[in-house]
């Protein structure tokens, strides 16, 4: 009886809470598709991109930013963090007069890669005094009306931060079955209707593309601040959000050119994030697998194996976390019966948090471009 209401009721319970109270995160109502008024005049911007090692993709997402169709004061600083490939010639390549290509410095302690490479680009940006500072990585790239319409939202709603998930790639068979609920599980983290609430404390972003304004980010003590986080679009936002409005959601004006043909390549942008997001903590990582193994193990062991009410409880839950699943296979135009899959995505995602974990008591943790970044639970507390 006890095993029942256990394993059959309380998932029930938990997927009924997210259906109904958890803002309602996996209808995808926060869109950029919604038209915009125009503000009177178009504050300057400055993008900064980072970049290291990115010859394969450079050109493509650098040109779809110098080819903005901004009314405005716009250029773009791209900081080449020591690469090795050419990335920083083949973007002066592009010889647009809207372009400057930094080389960046070694990192200094205490800092990640990528935000140490953002603080020299906005440094050098700051210089040209932008209302908003536009912050892209170097595998994104961006419809020409992009910049025009984060501007023109955060003008209209005075936010201080402006963020979009972009539509990441999703062609192969491990994309299929591992892209969509990347997003959905962070979505279900960080609900985007609560993010952009002002009276909520929840608050994220999305780090392939962020409008900040520069006045608000420099009283916010600037990238410095957050210098330490391996999830620096998270921390970001927290940032942000103290002062003043931020909005996220979903777009197809910004693409991940990054391919991820492979399980194990999803698997390494998982495991360099996911035990930061648990604050380095073994009670939480075991928290975090036991609650997993519940909300998606447990509903299809009750339904395949349990008896009577236990298992129409089971069985209820599997339907409602595929009728969940739904709306973000219909971004990524892939068929409804992947709904079904999600336990046993849930199962992949659990095994990759596990992974991080390993890794970072490895010393390996936060590996990007490699080099390992993760700093101890304390100086990612501080930052």
């Amino acid at each position: 009886m006890i095993a029942g209401i256990l394993f059959g009721f309380l998932p029930l319970l938990i997927w009924l809470y997210m259906l109904v109270l958890r803002h309602g995160f996996w209808l995808l109502r926060e869109r950029d598709t919604a038209p915009l008024a125009e503000p009177a005049s178009w504050p300057s911007v400055v993008a900064v991109v980072p970049a290291r090692n990115e010859a394969d993709v450079i050109r493509q997402s650098i040109g779809s930013l110098v080819a903005q169709d901004y009314p405005g004061s716009f250029h773009v600083v791209l900081v080449d963090d020591l690469s090795d490939d050419g990335t920083a010639d083949l973007a002066r390549g592009l010889g647009s007069d809207r372009l400057t290509v930094l080389s960046g410095s070694a990192r200094p302690p205490g800092w990640t890669g990528k935000l140490w490479a953002m603080s020299q680009g906005s440094a050098h940006a700051g210089t040209l005094a932008p209302e908003f500072f536009w912050f892209t990585d170097a595998d994104i790239a961006h419809s020409p009306d992009n910049l025009r319409q984060l501007v023109a939202r955060a003008e209209s709603g005075k936010h201080v931060l402006v963020s979009l998930m972009a539509r990441l790639h999703c062609k192969s068979a491990a994309e299929h079955f591992l892209i969509p609920a990347f997003v959905f599980f962070f979505d279900m983290l960080f609900p985007f209707g609560a993010v952009n609430d002002p009276r909520s404390k929840v608050a994220a972003a999305a780090g392939g593309c962020m409008l900040a304004r520069r006045q608000a980010l420099e009283k916010a003590g600037g990238i410095a601040a957050i210098r330490h986080n391996i999830i620096d679009d998270c921390a970001l936002g927290r940032a942000m959000k103290a002062r003043g409005p931020i909005w996220l959601g979903l777009t197809d004006r910004a693409v991940s050119l990054r391919p991820y043909p492979h399980i194990s390549d999803i698997r390494h942008m998982v495991t360099r994030t996911a035990y930061a997001q648990l604050d380095y903590s073994p009670l939480v990582l075991a928290g975090t697998l036991f609650g997993l193994a519940m909300v998606y193990l447990a509903p299809v062991m009750t339904a395949l194996f349990a008896w009577g009410i236990s298992q129409l409880a089971g069985w209820l839950a599997w339907i409602i976390m595929a009728v969940m699943f739904q709306p973000i296979l219909r971004f990524y135009r892939l068929s409804p019966l992947w709904g079904l899959a999600l336990p046993l995505i849930g199962v992949f995602y659990a095994v990759f948090t596990l992974e991080s974990a390993f890794l970072h008591w490895a010393g390996k943790g936060g590996m990007w471009k490699g080099r390992a970044q993760a700093e101890s639970k304390k100086s990612e507390g501080q930052a």
